[in-house]
C-alpha cells in the first residue's frame, strides 16, 4: 500500500489550498458577522472554482464533474476543511451521489443542472424523532392511484433555504421495515411542501438549517428516486460518503489549519521571557495535535482506498467519523488553550472554530451510535477494524 501522493495529486491539493486562501477565507469574518452569504459572491467563487475545475469533483466524467477517485476526492475534501461550510457548498457544490440512481429523465432533469451549477440540492432524511436511527421515519408515502401522496416532518435539513429540490426518504410500506422506505425527489414550490424556520444554531453561521413539512403533497412516479423500497439502503450509502467527506476528511483539514495557527503562536507568543513554544506543556498539547492529525490523515487514506478497491468498508467509516470527530474537538480545545484569552475571544477565529467543530461528534450520526456499529462488526468478527489480515 503506498500512500505517497504522485505528481498530479500534490498539484490538485496545491490548487484547491491556494484557492481557498485566497478567494474564501477571506470572506469568513464577513459571514460571520452577517450570518448569510451574498448571492452575488456565492456566484462569483462558483464561477472561479468552475474554471479551476473544481466544482462537483466527486461526480463522474461522463455527468460533467470531475471524476475523482474516492481517494483523491478526500485530498481534496482536506483541502475545504480550511475554510467555512457555506463558502464550501457555494465554491464547490454539495452534489450527492445519490442523484446517480435516478432513471434518464431524473438525471437529465436533477443531476446534470446540480453539476451545472445551475441547482442546488439537500437531502431531507432527519427527523424529530429520527436523527441517527435513520431507519425510524415518520414521513410517510401512500399510493393513490399512479401517484404517492407525501405526509410528515423533517429538520435540521442544511442548506434548505438555498436549495430548489430535496432528496427526502419516506415509508412506503409500514410492514416491510427497512425494506419499506423509499426516497423521492420533492421541489421546492410544490402544494404542501413548506419550508419553515431556519433552526438557529451554535456554529455554521452562514448555513441554514431548516424545517420542513409534507401536507398532503402529490408526487408523480417521476418523482420516485430509485426502486421502492430501496430508499434506506440507498440513504445509509451516501450517508457513507457523506461521513467520509463532509466529516473525516473536511475534520483533518481543518485541525491541520487550526496546528498551523496553534504553530504560528508558539513561534511567536512570548512569556517569562521564552517563546511559549519552548514550556513543556504547550509542547505536548502541539506533539498530541500533530500525532491525532496524522493518525486520523492515514485512516481516511486507508478507508478511500479500499472504497477505491471496491469494498464496503461500512464499520471502517464509522469507526474513522468518531475518530476524525473526536480528534478535532481535542486539537480545537489545545488551541483555545495555547491562546489563552484570546482563543475564547471572538478577535480571533479560535473561537469560531471551537463552535463549528462541536457539530462533528453529532450530525451525520452521533458517536455513540457508529461505536455500536463498530462494536457489532467486531461481534460479527470483522477484524479489520483493528488487525492485519
Amino acid at each position: 500500500m503506498q500512500f505517497a501522493l504522485d505528481d498530479q495529486q500534490r498539484l490538485l491539493v496545491r490548487t484547491i489550498r491556494d484557492f481557498v486562501k485566497r478567494e474564501l477565507m477571506p470572506l469568513e469574518d464577513r459571514v460571520e458577522a452577517d450570518g448569510f452569504l451574498a448571492d452575488d459572491i456565492a456566484a462569483e467563487i462558483q464561477q472561479k472554482s468552475r474554471d479551476l475545475g473544481l466544482y462537483a469533483v466527486n461526480i463522474p466524467t461522463a455527468y460533467g464533474g470531475g471524476g475523482l477517485s474516492v481517494f483523491d476526492w478526500m485530498l481534496a475534501e482536506e483541502q475545504y476543511g480550511y475554510t467555512s461550510d457555506i463558502l464550501i457548498r457555494r465554491a464547490f457544490g454539495n452534489v450527492y451521489e445519490i442523484l446517480l440512481e435516478g432513471n434518464a429523465e431524473q438525471i437529465e432533469t436533477y443531476l446534470l443542472p446540480t453539476v451545472r451549477g445551475e441547482r442546488t440540492c439537500s437531502v431531507a432524511f432527519t427527523e424529530p424523532a429520527a436523527g441517527s436511527d435513520a431507519a425510524s421515519i415518520k414521513t410517510r408515502a401512500v399510493r393513490d392511484g399512479d401517484d404517492w401522496i407525501l405526509n410528515g416532518a423533517k429538520h435540521f435539513i442544511s442548506d434548505g433555504l438555498y436549495s430548489d429540490f430535496f432528496v427526502v426518504t419516506a415509508v412506503t410500506d409500514p410492514d416491510a421495515g427497512y425494506n419499506g422506505i423509499s426516497t423521492f425527489i420533492v421541489e421546492k414550490g410544490m402544494s404542501g411542501f413548506n419550508v419553515g424556520r431556519d433552526q438557529p444554531m451554535m456554529g455554521l453561521r452562514g448555513t441554514s438549517h431548516v424545517e420542513m413539512s409534507f401536507d398532503d403533497v402529490r408526487l408523480s412516479q417521476a418523482h420516485l428516486l430509485g426502486p421502492e423500497g430501496k430508499g434506506l439502503k440507498m440513504a445509509l450509502s451516501t450517508l457513507g460518503r457523506v461521513r467520509l467527506a463532509q466529516v473525516a476528511a473536511r475534520a483533518t483539514g481543518k485541525a491541520t489549519h487550526i496546528m498551523d495557527l496553534m504553530l504560528e503562536h508558539a513561534r511567536e507568543r512570548k512569556q517569562f521571557g521564552a517563546q511559549i513554544g519552548t514550556f513543556q506543556m504547550v509542547q505536548q498539547m502541539l506533539a498530541d495535535s500533530a500525532m491525532d492529525i496524522n493518525a486520523t490523515r492515514l485512516a481516511l487514506w486507508q478507508t478511500a482506498s479500499r472504497i477505491d478497491n471496491g469494498e464496503d468498508p461500512r464499520a471502517n467509516i464509522s469507526m474513522l467519523k468518531v475518530q476524525a470527530a473526536e480528534m478535532l474537538g481535542h486539537v480545537v480545545d489545545r488551541a483555545v488553550q495555547i491562546f489563552g484569552g484570546m482563543g475564547y475571544c471572538r478577535d480571533l477565529p479560535i473561537e469560531r472554530y471551537y463552535r463549528d467543530a462541536r457539530i462533528y461528534r453529532i450530525y451525520d450520526g452521533a458517536s455513540e451510535i457508529h461505536r455500536v456499529v463498530m462494536a457489532k462488526s467486531l461481534m460479527k468478527g470483522d477484524t479489520s477494524l483493528y488487525s492485519v489480515e
